[in-house]
């Protein structure tokens, strides 16, 4: 599934309706970039803020409440803020095919779109903003992600940052903040999780998982 920074988001959703259909007992969710392929290292304001990565995370059908709710959307009109334009087919290049990002138009974007999902979610599971245990955002940069923890009203120390380390590793950066988290013990038993995540397209969504 292409859904760029969304992507595990929308793998998670689509992943766990085939489960709930009764047709799957189990799924394996990955969520895997690699944007040194397509970025500019002479525009300073992209080359940057990107990196590869991969992660993955294997659900299974159960009695316990595991995802609550998923939530995506997508709208067209705003993809020539971050695109890119060219293709390679055939060996044959096509255009410019490199990644091209409005910065302030996507940080806009972003906040508008993440603020409603938060409050999408959390009517959709009868649930405060109080109620959210941890805060698992796409590592898009640091100031989108405060925004979203203002949003909740949530701390900063519970909210799973990695961008700092890995950079924005678009559809891996979710899972790979989740794994950190689940092995260093800060998420356990019984806590809510939100996903969240905002990209290019544009897409975006989330997934609330109790754990």
């Amino acid at each position: 599934m292409q859904a760029v920074c969304s992507g595990f988001i929308y793998g998670l959703a689509t992943a766990d309706q085939f489960m709930r259909s009764g047709q799957y007992r189990h799924a394996l969710v990955v969520g895997a970039e690699i944007y040194s392929r397509i970025l500019d290292w002479n525009d300073r304001a992209t080359c940057v803020l990107f990196g590869d990565g991969a992660g993955a995370a294997v659900l299974r059908s159960s009695a316990s409440p595991g995802i609550l709710s998923s939530h995506l959307h997508a709208d067209g009109a705003h993809a020539g803020m971050l695109s890119v334009p060219g293709t390679v087919c055939g060996g044959q290049v096509s255009g410019r095919p490199l990644l091209q990002m409005d910065g302030g138009g996507v940080f806009k974007f972003a906040v508008k779109v993440l603020d409603a999902i938060v409050e999408e979610t959390l009517a959709a599971n009868h649930l405060q903003k109080s109620d959210i245990d941890w805060l698992i955002p796409h590592q898009a940069n640091i100031r989108i992600i405060q925004a979203s923890a203002r949003k909740l009203g949530m701390s900063m120390e519970k909210v799973v940052v990695t961008v700092d380390r890995h950079a924005n590793t678009s559809a891996a950066s979710i899972p790979l903040a989740l794994d950190e988290a689940v092995r260093d013990g800060r998420i356990r038993a019984g806590q809510h999780v939100l996903l969240e995540a905002v990209g290019g397209g544009f897409t975006w969504g989330s997934v609330l998982v109790k754990w």
